[in-house]
């Protein structure tokens, strides 16, 4: 018997048999490239930069703009640009303490938001946060949190840098940044 070199298979394998080969020369090959990515659960640890406060995230598809608990928030003007004050009141996780810290950073962008509570408009800062052993420079809406379970939301813009999430677990990468740790920078082409 002669095998043809062309690349069409022989006419006589079912059109089934070709779908479960392609199927399984697929699943091989993400399997491959998932292998070489890193999974993060739908709830994590992360700590904001450069201070290593720890906080539990929840990383949320749904969202689009990452979230953080933010307390009385303002739009001033310094030096003839936009920019925001806040408070942050968070629970350090590896503590136990409550961490303070009034901000002020230059206004990013402003966002609207529509959801099950209404229309919502937020101000976007760009701040850091350490998931794994990796520095994201990242958007963050400034919303109070305080009756929510996650003070930090990670969304779709943020996910998309980490790897792969997966629904079914937690917990999976400790936060383990340091100065030496790479650092991720934001990219305003992906706005």
């Amino acid at each position: 018997m002669r095998i043809p070199l062309s690349p069409q298979p022989p006419a006589h394998w079912p059109k089934r048999a070709l779908g479960l080969i392609t199927a399984l020369l697929l699943a091989v090959g993400m399997s491959q490239a998932l292998a070489d990515e890193q999974v993060f659960g739908w709830v994590e640890k992360a700590t904001l930069e450069p201070w290593g406060v720890e906080v539990k995230a929840k990383l949320d598809s749904g969202a689009l703009t990452s979230s953080l608990d933010a307390r009385d928030i303002e739009r001033f003007e310094k030096d003839g640009e936009e920019w925001v004050r806040f408070d942050l009141e968070l629970e350090d996780e590896a503590s136990g303490e409550t961490f303070s810290k009034s901000m002020e950073l230059p206004l990013y962008r402003d966002m609207r938001v529509r959801g099950a509570g209404g229309r919502d408009e937020r101000l976007v800062v760009l701040m850091k946060v350490c998931m794994g052993d990796t520095v994201y420079e990242e958007q963050f809406g400034l919303r109070n949190r305080e009756e929510m379970h996650y003070p930090l939301l990670l969304g779709r813009r943020t996910i998309g840098h980490l790897g792969v999430l997966d629904v079914r677990e937690t917990f999976l990468n400790a936060p383990q940044c340091d100065e030496d740790s790479p650092l991720v920078a934001h990219e305003p082409d992906e706005d």
